[in-house]
C-alpha cells in the first residue's frame, strides 16, 4: 500500500489512520510518501477512506482504468479487516 503522508492536502482521518495500522498488523507493507497521479494511474489497485464508507475501490483517475477497472481483491479484504476490528469494539 503506498500513500501519501499527511499533509495540509490529505486530512488526517480516523478511518484512514486505524485501516493503515490494520494493514501493518496484517503485515501489509505500507509506505507513506509522495506519488504522482501518474504513478496512481499505473497502481494494480487503488482505494479512499471515509468515515461513511469505510474503504472504497477506486477504479479510475482522470479517465485512466486503475488495474483492470474493475475493483481489486485489497479494498474489500481491508474494508472486511477494518469492520471486523469495529465490530469487536463496538458498545
Amino acid at each position: 500500500i503506498v500513500t501519501r503522508e499527511t499533509s495540509n492536502d490529505i486530512l488526517h482521518g480516523i478511518t484512514r489512520k486505524a485501516v493503515l495500522e490494520l494493514a501493518r498488523e496484517a503485515q501489509m507493507q505500507v509506505e507513506e510518501r509522495n506519488f504522482t497521479i501518474e504513478e496512481a494511474q499505473q497502481a494494480d489497485e487503488a482505494f479512499v477512506t471515509s468515515a461513511s464508507a469505510f474503504v472504497t475501490p477506486v477504479v479510475e483517475i482522470d479517465g485512466a482504468k486503475i488495474g483492470s477497472g474493475t475493483p481489486g481483491k485489497l479494498a474489500p479484504r481491508l474494508r472486511e479487516i477494518y469492520l471486523e476490528e469495529m465490530r469487536k469494539t463496538a458498545i
